[in-house]
C-alpha cells in the first residue's frame, strides 16, 4: 500500500511538471486578478546603426512597465517587457513578431522603430491577431494598404505624405525656394515615401526639381551624385534619410563647396548627428514629432536622464506615447485579451505628451498631429515652429 502511494505521488507530480511547462496559447487569458505576470512585447534595432534609438524605446518601456507594476499591476497583472531585436531588418521583424505571438504568448507588441521593420510584421500580427502599436513607423502602408486597413497595425506618429509635404510647403512659402535637389536611400521604405511627397508638394507649389540622386542604405560615399547635384543649382537640398548617412552627405557636400540649404525629415535627430557632423549641420532644419523644449515632455526627459545618465532620443517619446495608448486600450477594453485591446484601439483618444492623439477607426493613425520644424544651432536642436499642410 505505502509503495502504491508513492508510485500515485510520483505520477502526480511528473503531470504536474509537465502542465506547468506547457506555455498558454497566444493571446490566452493568463488566469483571473490574482497578481499572475501577462506579458507585453517590444521589438526594434538593439543592434546596428538604429540602435542608439531602438535601445532608448526600450529602456522606455521599461520604465513605464516598473511604474504599473510598483502601482499594482494593470487588471491586477504585473506585466512583463519581452524585448527582442529587429537588427534593424524587416524579414528579422517578421521573424521576432512571430515569435513574441507563438512562444511568449504576448497581448500586445510595441514598436518598431522604422517603417521597413514595421511593414514586416503585419502577416505575423494577422495569422496571431495580436495588435502591434508602432512608434516612427511612417510609411503609409504600415497601417492602411490597398484601400483597407491593416486591422492589427496601430501608430501614434504622423506619416509620411504629410512629413514630406510639410517640408516641402515650409521649404517654398516660408523659405523661399523654388529650386529643390533630393537625394534619397533607394533601398528604405522611408525615405522613398518622404521623397515621393516632398516632391509631390513642392511641385503641387509651383517649385522644381533641379536634381534627384539615390543610393542604398549603407553606402558612405555620396560625393558623385553630389557632384551632379551641385551643377544643377539647387537652392535647397532635400535629404529623407537617417542621421548617419545625413551626416556623411553634410561633410561630403561642403568639401564639395555645396553651400546650399539642408532640409530633412524625422530621421535625423540623434545626439550621434553631431559626433559625425556637428559643423557641417549647422542651420539644418528638420520636420519633427515634437519641440524638446516643450513643458509637456520635461517630466519624462528629466526622468529618463536621471535613470540612464543622458537625455532621450527622439523614439523614446513616441514610445512613451505608444505604451500610454496601449494602456488605455486595456483600461477601456476591461481586458486583456488582444483582440478586445484591438477593437478599443480603434477611436482610443489619450493625452500623449507628443500631442492629442486619437486613433482613426478607418486608416489607424493619430488624427490631426501637428508637425514641428527644428533649426540646429550648435549641439542643440531649436524650435522654430508648428506647422501644417492645408
Amino acid at each position: 500500500m505505502k509503495r502504491a502511494l508513492t508510485l500515485l505521488l510520483s505520477l502526480i507530480m511528473i503531470i504536474g511538471l509537465f502542465t506547468s511547462c506547457t506555455p498558454a496559447a497566444p493571446g490566452a487569458d493568463t488566469g483571473g486578478d490574482t497578481g499572475e505576470v501577462v506579458k507585453v512585447g517590444w521589438i526594434g534595432s538593439l543592434t546596428g546603426d538604429q540602435a542608439i534609438w531602438g535601445q532608448c524605446e526600450r529602456n522606455t518601456i521599461q520604465m513605464l512597465v516598473d511604474e504599473v507594476n510598483d502601482n499594482g499591476g494593470l487588471l491586477g497583472k504585473t506585466l512583463e517587457l519581452v524585448a527582442l531585436d529587429t537588427q534593424g531588418k524587416g524579414e528579422e521583424a517578421y521573424t521576432v513578431t512571430r515569435r513574441l505571438i507563438e512562444q511568449d504568448g504576448v497581448i500586445t507588441i510595441l514598436g518598431p522603430n522604422s517603417s521597413g521593420e514595421a511593414l514586416g510584421t503585419i502577416p505575423a500580427l494577422e495569422a496571431g491577431g495580436v495588435p502591434d502599436i508602432a512608434t516612427v513607423a511612417t510609411n503609409p502602408k504600415v497601417t492602411f494598404d490597398n484601400g483597407k486597413v491593416n486591422p492589427y497595425n496601430f501608430r501614434v506618429c504622423f506619416i509620411d505624405p504629410y512629413q514630406g509635404s510639410v517640408a516641402a510647403a515650409y521649404a517654398f512659402n516660408e523659405m523661399g525656394k523654388t529650386k529643390a535637389a533630393v537625394l534619397y536611400d533607394q533601398s528604405l521604405d522611408y525615405s522613398t515615401g518622404l521623397t515621393e511627397f516632398f516632391i509631390e508638394q513642392f511641385e503641387k507649389l509651383g517649385g522644381t526639381i533641379v536634381a534627384k540622386e539615390a543610393f542604398n542604405s549603407g553606402d558612405q560615399e555620396f560625393k558623385t551624385q553630389l557632384t551632379k547635384i551641385k551643377s544643377a543649382e539647387p537652392d535647397v537640398l532635400f535629404l529623407p534619410y537617417f542621421f548617419k548617412e545625413v551626416g556623411l552627405t553634410a561633410k561630403q557636400a561642403r568639401e564639395l563647396g555645396l553651400d546650399v540649404d539642408l532640409i530633412g525629415g524625422d530621421g535625423w535627430p540623434s545626439e550621434q548627428l553631431f559626433d559625425i557632423a556637428k559643423d557641417e549641420m549647422q542651420g539644418g532644419l528638420f520636420v519633427n514629432h515634437l519641440d524638446y523644449a516643450d513643458p509637456a515632455v520635461q517630466d519624462y526627459t528629466k526622468l529618463y536622464t536621471d535613470e540612464f545618465g543622458k537625455p532621450p532620443e527622439l523614439n523614446g517619446f513616441l514610445a512613451w506615447d505608444a505604451f500610454k495608448v496601449f494602456e488605455a486600450a486595456v483600461n477601456k477594453a476591461n481586458s486583456l485579451d488582444p483582440e478586445d485591446i484591438t477593437k478599443a484601439l480603434e477611436g482610443i483618444e489619450v493625452q500623449g505628451i507628443t500631442g492629442f492623439i486619437k486613433i482613426d477607426p478607418e486608416t489607424h493613425n493619430p488624427i490631426g498631429k501637428e508637425a514641428a520644424i527644428l533649426r540646429i544651432e550648435g549641439e542643440e536642436y531649436k524650435f522654430v515652429t508648428k506647422y501644417s499642410v492645408e
